[in-house]
């Protein structure tokens, strides 16, 4: 019988359980960074070549399932990414929050919408596709960090580029942006901002 206390042995696979150097690095960084990571930007920190990269981000890939971690490795446009394990999503969201829909306006909602169609957007692109003044209600969706700024557009002045954030993902159960769905022709038409029109409005 095993004595109480008693350390588990060490579950072996065909590899072993313990992560290659370049794994590891790959591991630290999408954890660091806290963010969709480019395979390119991967390949740059850790001084890794393409092959060396992805193998690095297979055998994360193929520990993190093998032994059933909370967490999983995604890939979406070329960039990786940790997630919450989709099968522990229900009993997340008991600690992270009511229903999303409950916690927002209708005009939250649209304007979410907005970002998460068109990013990168500024608070001026969003308050032509409503037609009225988001500024308030962008503030709003920062604080709650369903939104961020991913960074400055090219302009006069130079505003703030709006886009969606991890827990925006998480919270609306969806693995990568490209899981939205899809838009009907109209919607799409309304969701895109011309920079011409930007320009005359400037």
């Amino acid at each position: 019988m095993k004595k109480k206390g008693a350390q588990l042995p060490l579950v072996q696979k065909e590899s072993g359980p313990i992560l290659s150097m370049e794994a590891r690095l790959a591991e630290a960084f999408l954890f660091l960074e806290n963010e969709p990571v480019s395979l390119e930007k991967l390949m740059r920190m850790g001084s890794m070549t393409q092959e060396q990269t992805l193998d690095a981000l297979a055998e994360l890939k193929e520990h993190y399932n093998l032994f059933m971690h909370g967490m999983d490795l995604v890939e979406s446009q070329g960039s990786y990414q940790f997630l919450p394990s989709t099968d522990l999503h229900d009993r997340l969201k008991s600690f992270y929050g009511k229903r999303v829909d409950r916690r927002l306006s209708k005009a939250a909602l649209e304007t979410l919408s907005i970002v998460a169609y068109s990013q990168p957007v500024t608070r001026r692109e969003i308050d032509n596709i409503r037609g009225v003044s988001s500024d308030t209600i962008v503030r709003l969706l920062r604080d709650r960090e369903y939104i961020k700024v991913v960074g400055r557009k090219d302009v006069p002045g130079h505003p703030c580029l709006y886009g969606t954030s991890r827990k925006f993902l998480f919270e609306f159960n969806l693995s990568s942006i490209s899981a939205l769905p899809k838009l009907s022709d109209i919607d799409r038409q309304r969701f895109e901002w011309d920079d011409e029109q930007e320009k005359e409005t400037v």
